[in-house]
């Protein structure tokens, strides 16, 4: 249907109509107008798999939904670093969706990853903004292909789950242009989502709901978003404010409440019925995308998602410790060990929880093996020391050549609704680990967890396998790495801090009250660590391999370039090792100089690359101009300063391998704001305005009275460097007091007008 049709269309509706198309006909689906012919459009709830409920709707998933299969969470998915197989996911997702008659899945979840102590953490990528926008950008390609759409959420700053629907999240514009927009706005420009979902809390002071910057400025007329911005389920807080801004779908249904809101804002004048038309037209505009182009063909293949699932947390799974213990022996003698080798824990609580296909443990893939024993370990239905079962876990620990342990953090530990209040796994199970290791030297624990957990017993195990929420064939998964069959590819999407206390928002992430504020700015996960020079557990970008890769061979296509040029990156490299295995080559870039704070260096690019054994590739890497900028609020926009930029390749951010430099100059002149508090040292830095300082400089009576003092005091050096540093700071108007009458404030604010201009 084109524009012009949708616009006859609502031409014929009454105001009532109209306010009914902006909020949901139930829990799951758009209204539909008998009258006009308009249908209804469904939308569920993702990312990771379809939550299609099958009766009357429920946002927590208390009612049942279909059968589907579940893929690994966000939290694993972006381990991958892998584009294309993300893409191939939401391909199969929007198959699934077209199957079962879905027009919008929920998601993907692109939040910045605070702390490790949101709840939500498990369905959002990454702490790092350009790997979450990546990620996302290929996920929403691959869904929207099958002509489904998809709904980014949540926009934005929704970091925490205490107080979320109330919560204000104080954020200068600097820090949200740099960490907590990116992943939007890169997804939003490169993959075109069809919707974008605003979280519930308040932004500054205003709810996302209703915030105009955000939903029109910045999203519409900035990023150029052509779809329709829908609330989070019951995140409305004043619906006639909500239009205005540009919130077009409120969810779920209002019955009718809302609507009538609508309507007294329209007849009272507070409310253009120029822009209820512009949200009921984008509106219309995704429901029938999805309705001319429902594929009556489609067929969703559980057999075959399923081992996609399973290839996806192969991809995903990390490495993170492996002191030649792994791979395993499939005639070793080993003891299986905990609750979650048997049933694991694979996927998060809440609204993304979905009713799987079919979920596969590790013990269940070991059946056939002959020398394999299992002991339960633990319950994680409370967290207790069960004796009796960390007992039969080290007699049989005490059996075997090697033990592994599988554990993590249970479901009410973390979910969807509120927040953890400590980065620490169940009592019970770190007790068995400790026990365990106490008989038994080889070790290895297999985690499965949203978000990093404190690790107290890391020394004294061999290996550690980070499988996350791994999605139902995640047992699968780690069966093929344990025993080698599947060489282990992915790298840590956040950093593992030794305790929580280490992290950047720990003394200030939940707020006070309502209010919350991001005090730590910029400086989010490796940002934050690289600065402080912190070690960490496992730094961002960590994960290890069954074989070893070399890099060499760094080269960029110019030593120098404008703002505006692009930057050609490559290297090679070799597997040097004997078995084939994937590599994430990481560039980071980092400012040598700045007038601005500025992180150590930031991820701009990565690739994952395949290679047997002996095998060289080279790797490219294009670099524009955001990949040197800050962002500048006296300009408000993204500058990059005059000088040299580090390109940093290597295999985390704590594993830099190779090194050069680039001298980038900018195209854009900052506009000028001396005054007379502007200190002499600022001034002098520009070279228009050193030509007149440096006679004033050396007429200064002050630098003649601090010479007297130091040959008096027999200071020397020292007072020169009290001289150097008193006039380097001194604010231009004090110039007055020391030049002997010979200038008064007309005359500097003459040439102060000067510069300025």
């Amino acid at each position: 249907m084109t524009r012009k049709e949708m616009e006859e269309i609502v031409s014929k509706m009454t105001v009532a109509e109209k306010a009914s198309l902006c909020s949901g006909g139930d829990f799951w689906h758009t209204k539909a107008v008998e009258r006009l012919g308009i249908p209804t459009m469904m939308v569920s709830d993702g990312p990771h798999g379809l939550r299609k409920q099958k009766q009357e709707g429920d946002h927590l998933g208390v009612n049942d939904s279909i059968v589907a299969v579940c893929y690994p969470a966000g939290c694993a998915t972006a381990a991958s670093f892998d584009r294309e197989l993300l893409k191939e996911m939401g391909e199969a997702l929007g198959t699934a969706c077209q199957a079962e008659e879905v027009g919008v899945i929920l998601g993907p979840a692109v939040n910045i990853k605070r702390s490790p102590l949101c709840g939500r953490n498990f369905e959002y990528y990454s702490e790092d903004p350009y790997l979450a926008g990546e990620i996302a950008a290929s996920y929403i390609k691959g869904v929207q292909s099958k002509n489904v759409g998809t709904s980014i959420k949540h926009f934005m700053a929704n970091s925490q789950e205490t107080r979320r629907m109330s919560s204000d999240s104080q954020i200068d514009e600097r820090t949200m242009r740099e960490i907590y927009m990116p992943a939007f706005e890169t997804a939003v420009k490169e993959a075109k989502p069809w919707t974008v979902m605003c979280s519930y809390n308040r932004i500054n002071g205003t709810y996302a709901a209703e915030n105009k910057k955000l939903l029109t400025d910045v999203l519409r007329e900035e990023w150029g978003f052509d779809g329709f911005v829908v609330s989070d389920w019951g995140a409305v807080n004043d619906r006639a404010a909500g239009i205005r801004a540009g919130l077009d779908l409120e969810m779920p249904a209002s019955f009718g409440v809302n609507d009538k809101r609508i309507e007294e804002a329209v007849a009272d004048g507070s409310l253009s019925e120029e822009l209820l038309d512009q949200a009921v037209i984008r509106i219309l505009e995704i429901v029938y995308r999805f309705a001319e182009n429902q594929d009556k063909n489609a067929v969703f293949d559980k057999e075959a998602q399923h081992a996609l699932s399973r290839r996806v947390a192969e991809e995903s799974l990390v490495l993170l410790k492996n002191e030649g213990i792994l791979p395993l022996k499939k005639d070793q003698k080993l003891a299986f060990i905990g609750q979650y080798a048997k049933k694991p824990r694979y996927q998060g609580g809440g609204s993304s929880h979905i009713n799987s296909y079919k979920v596969t443990g590790a013990l269940e893939m070991v059946k056939d093996l002959p020398n394999i024993t299992y002991a339960r370990g633990f319950d994680d239905t409370e967290d207790v020391i069960d004796e009796a079962m960390i007992a039969e876990a080290v007699k049989a620990a005490s059996e075997a050549e090697a033990a592994v342990i599988f554990a993590g953090l249970p479901d009410a530990f973390e979910s969807e609704g509120y927040d953890r209040s400590h980065m620490r796994m169940p009592e019970g199970q770190n007790k068995l680990i400790e026990e365990v290791a106490k008989v038994q030297p080889n070790v290895v624990v297999v985690l499965h967890n949203g978000s990093p957990v404190e690790m107290p017993w890391l020394s004294k195990v061999k290996g550690v396998l980070e499988a996350y929420l791994g999605g139902e064939a995640v047992g699968e998964a780690e069966y093929a790495i344990l025993f080698g069959e599947v060489n282990p590819s992915g790298k840590l999407a956040e950093t593992f801090p030794c305790k929580l206390e280490d992290n950047p928002s720990y003394l200030f992430y939940i707020g006070e009250g309502d209010r919350v504020e991001y005090r730590e700015g910029i400086f989010v996960g490796y940002r934050y660590y690289d600065k402080k020079k912190m070690d960490v557990l496992f730094p961002f970008g960590h994960g290890l391999s069954y074989t070893q890769f070399a890099y060499s061979d760094l080269t960029l296509d110019k030593s120098s370039m404008n703002d505006t040029d692009g930057l050609t990156v490559s290297c090679k490299v070799t597997n040097t090792g004997s078995v084939e295995g994937k590599e994430v080559v990481q560039l980071y870039v980092a400012d040598v100089e700045s007038d601005v704070i500025r992180p150590e260096k930031e991820l701009k690019g990565f690739e994952k690359v395949a290679l047997k054994p002996g095998e060289t590739k080279t790797v490219t890497f294009k670099l524009d101009k955001r990949a040197f900028a800050y962002y500048n609020e006296q300009i408000r926009d993204f500058h990059v300063e005059t000088g040299d930029f580090k390109i940093l390749v290597g295999s985390s951010s704590k594993d830099i391998r190779l090194e050069e430099k680039v001298h980038v100059t900018s195209t854009v002149q900052l506009p000028k704001n001396y005054h007379m508090n502007t200190t002499f040292g600022d001034l002098l830095k520009d070279e228009r305005a050193r030509e007149f300082l440096e006679p004033l400089y050396k007429a200064c009576t002050m630098l003649e009275a601090c010479d007297t003092n130091s040959a008096e005091s027999g200071l020397g050096s020292s007072s020169k460097a009290m001289q150097d540093a008193m006039m380097v700071y001194m604010p231009l108007r004090a110039l007055i007091s020391f030049q002997n009458g010979s200038l008064d404030f007309d005359q500097l604010q003459e040439v102060l007008d000067k510069f300025n201009s």
